[in-house]
């Protein structure tokens, strides 16, 4: 007996841990593997955006005069607002061109990429139980952040690679500049990895996780929106946001590398405040309490309906918020907009409508551009329904007498509603801000209006969602192509001179231009149509699958 006793403690002795990052780069490995399809699939986005920018903007742009033309755009406020700080554009060239008046939509996507991933590492990890197997093993209580934010940094860099290689091979720019725009792209993302790593630790939920980190990413680009508004270059105000950082390195014009201290400052810093909060939390459990439910349900969770607006409560509250503020603030920037109007370049005024009611048409973009956001949050309800799904949550409710179809169908609408409130709160509060700096209350109702008349567009990229959970579920995120795609063209679409077929794939380009334009209700009808459609075989579909299959 004693020496079974011995034997045990020496068993258990030798496999125990050595460190707090014992078995990291098993784990780096492991984490690799899973993401063997999505890390490149990252990669190869960001190659094909540069690609496409390095070959379709010399082609549209032939001459010098056309390159200062296009860059008049970027260099009045609004212009900033959309793109940066705007360095480079008194004396525009080719590659300063991409690299400030695209780079904020690079940075942008390395962070969305880098928020995502370590949301899905941890925190999912640790609601599905897959955390507490590995940490079962011979691991170390750090190895799994460790090896998290070690797999963040190489997808960074391997996405920075690739911009890289095709500014330089394909584009033919210059390598030092490039290297400076490459290395801000890859520093932003590993700055919101570290941002992500906090909020990881706040919550029990990876939703929740997310979207503070998303709000946080945010409020970044509302901050330095407004502050390279205000100044050509930036003031005070941009310097207080991370995605400024990236910018203020002014690839091609100054090639500054000091800023981009600035956010491997942040980086390392939100990385060991992580490390802390980890250390001094249970897994599986997090540093904000949930709060104990009520001894006894509320009836109507005892329905489908009343259990996914339980659901999508918080979801929907949290971006209604976060959009209201984001219309409010865009709103305000009319005023910008009103003191610019004496000296507007002609690609300014084609991106807003021509020259006949130019608040108008900045206000119409503004109606388009948040019909961008909300569709985000449609796609993100999606996600987590597939999350319902893989985590064993949604099966026990289809053991119950509610049907796939209730069962699906009560998650869309109560989306669908989320889509409305959204639209219609978001449309309020940008007519609510341009309200107050002009003075024309009308703006309240035309911008609400202008918000609802997007309703149809988001309701296709939400029927794409939910005809990839039925037919191919593991391809939902593959519906945020539509959303970028929508971006690119609605943006930058007349600076690159798209054909009218390229407008017409986006969901977006089909309504009326409100409060530009007049109502139309065709469009409407159409998009609505093809939503159902879609959505209709996606649900029949998933009546037709096996539940939590890929």
């Amino acid at each position: 007996m004693t020496a079974t006793r011995t034997a045990t403690t020496q068993h258990t002795s030798s496999a125990a841990p050595s460190s707090s990052f014992t078995g990291t780069a098993t784990l780096v490995r492991f984490l690799l593997r899973r993401d063997r399809i999505k890390l490149p699939a990252w990669t190869a986005g960001f190659a094909v955006f540069m690609l496409y920018l390095a070959t379709a903007i010399p082609a549209v742009y032939e001459t010098e005069a056309d390159l200062q033309g296009a860059t008049q755009l970027f260099h009045d406020p609004v212009g900033r607002m959309l793109t940066g700080p705007g360095y480079g554009f008194d004396t525009p060239t080719l590659e300063g061109f991409v690299a400030n008046g695209y780079g904020l939509y690079f940075m942008l996507l390395s962070a969305l990429m880098s928020i995502l991933l370590v949301s899905r590492h941890t925190r999912v990890e640790e609601q599905t139980g897959r955390a507490e197997l590995v940490r079962a093993n011979v691991v170390g209580r750090h190895a799994a952040l460790t090896a998290v934010l070690v797999v963040a940094l190489v997808t960074n860099l391997a996405a920075a690679a690739a911009v890289f290689v095709m500014m330089v091979a394909v584009g033919g720019f210059g390598a030092a500049g490039s290297a400076v725009f490459a290395a801000a792209i890859a520093a932003i993302g590993v700055a919101f990895a570290g941002v992500a790593t906090i909020t990881a630790q706040l919550t029990e939920y990876s939703r929740a996780a997310s979207g503070m980190a998303g709000a946080v990413l945010g409020a970044a680009f509302v901050l330095r929106a407004g502050g390279d508004m205000a100044a050509e270059g930036g003031n005070a105000l941009s310097w207080t946001s991370p995605l400024a950082w990236g910018q203020q390195t002014a690839p091609f014009v100054l090639d500054r590398w000091w800023p981009l201290l600035l956010p491997i400052a942040l980086a390392v810093g939100a990385a060991t405040v992580g490390y802390v909060l980890a250390a001094h939390r249970d897994v599986g459990a997090s540093l904000f309490t949930v709060r104990p439910g009520r001894q006894r349900a509320a009836p109507s969770l005892g329905t489908p309906l009343g259990l996914a607006l339980r659901l999508q409560r918080a979801s929907i509250i949290g971006w209604t918020v976060a959009l209201a503020i984001t219309g409010l603030v865009f709103g305000a920037f009319t005023d910008a907009l009103i003191d610019a109007l004496g000296d507007m370049p002609e690609a300014f005024v084609e991106l807003f409508g021509g020259t006949e009611d130019m608040i108008a048409g900045y206000l119409s973009y503004m109606a388009v551009f948040m019909a961008y956001l909300v569709a985000a949050y449609a796609i993100l309800a999606v996600v987590s329904l597939r999350s319902e799904e893989t985590t064993g949550r949604g099966e026990p409710v289809l053991a119950t007498p509610v049907s796939r179809w209730t069962w699906l169908g009560s998650n869309v609408a109560v989306t669908v509603g989320g889509i409305v409130v959204l639209s219609g709160v978001t449309g309020a509060a940008n007519g609510l801000g341009a309200a107050i700096v002009t003075g024309d209350t009308s703006y309240v109702w035309e911008l609400t209006a202008a918000g609802l008349n997007h309703i149809p567009a988001v309701l296709v990229v939400l029927s794409v969602a939910v005809l990839l959970f039925g037919v191919l579920p593991r391809a939902i995120q593959a519906t945020w192509v539509i959303v970028g795609y929508g971006v690119v063209v609605g943006t930058f679409g007349p600076l690159l001179e798209l054909p009218d077929a390229a407008y017409e794939v986006s969901p977006f380009e089909h309504a009326a231009e409100m409060p530009l334009e007049a109502f139309s209700l065709q469009p409407l009808v159409a998009l609505t149509a093809i939503a159902l459609v879609a959505a209709g075989v996606g649900m029949l579909a998933f009546r037709q699958r096996g539940i939590n299959v890929a």
